[in-house]
């Protein structure tokens, strides 16, 4: 009888296909395809820029070939560097401490004033915010007139002329223009009225010269009166800074 010949492939036995499920059933490191050995580290959590946030003797090299494989490695190599070189100028069996790193300490430090400066100045922006909206009302209203300057309507000033698309506010230039003349609200402290000189525009300072000097000129006089002044700073600013100029020049001495 002739002998059959064995097939091909040959048929798994039952030991084959026993060990073939043990494999099947073992997890794979992840992040590794199948038939490949896992990289060492390679499933770790990527470590942060900064190795002082946990208690470090010294640094393996294990380490530094794991931070060569991340995005982030030259500035935390660098960081390991500098603790090593901390470590090694310590006393023996000094165990690294962020919380006496002068370094960290001091980049906590800059964190926590920019962090400070950001909200101040959105607080600053949310003040100036309000206070353009008080006075927009007020000049629906009629009454900007009888309102008196706070400290920081220069900027006010700018957030309704940057509202106003880049249109200069006549109005409220006339309004600033005479509380400085006439050391209106914030502007009776001689500080604020100096400040005002590196704030305000220079035709909003030439009409305040000018109405200031107009009314040493005439004691009493209503600033109603003065219109002309307005219409002088707004259309010739060089001109009425001019003539501010010359009646001050002209005051009698005393």
């Amino acid at each position: 009888m002739t002998t059959p010949l064995p097939s091909w492939p040959p048929r798994r036995t039952d030991r084959s296909v026993r060990r073939g499920a043990a494999r099947a059933g073992r997890p794979r490191p992840y992040g590794t395809a199948v038939g490949t050995a896992p990289r060492p580290g390679h499933d770790r959590r990527r470590r942060r820029s900064r190795p002082g946030h946990r208690p470090v003797r010294h640094p393996q090299n294990s380490r530094f070939e794991d931070l060569a494989l991340d995005e982030r490695s030259p500035a935390e190599l660098g960081e390991w560097e500098r603790i090593v070189q901390l470590l090694a100028d310590a006393p023996p069996g000094t165990v690294y401490d962020p919380d006496t790193d002068d370094v960290v300490r001091a980049e906590l430090a800059a964190d926590a004033a920019a962090a400070a400066a950001r909200e101040a100045e959105l607080r600053e922006a949310m003040r100036i915010a309000a206070r353009a909206d008080e006075l927009q009302a007020l000049r629906e209203l009629g009454t900007l007139d009888q309102a008196k300057p706070r400290t920081g309507d220069e900027a006010v000033r700018d957030e309704l002329t940057r509202r106003a698309g880049g249109y200069v506010q006549a109005d409220v230039d006339a309004w600033l223009a005479r509380a400085l003349a006439t050391h209106l609200g914030h502007y009776r402290d001689p500080a604020a009225r100096e400040a005002a000189a590196g704030l305000l525009t220079p035709p909003v300072l030439a009409h305040a010269a000018l109405l200031a000097e107009l009314l040493r000129l005439v004691p009493g006089v209503d600033v109603g009166q003065l219109a002309f002044a307005t219409r002088l700073a707004t259309t010739e600013p060089e001109a009425a800074g001019d003539l501010a100029a010359f009646l001050a020049r002209a005051r009698p001495e005393r």
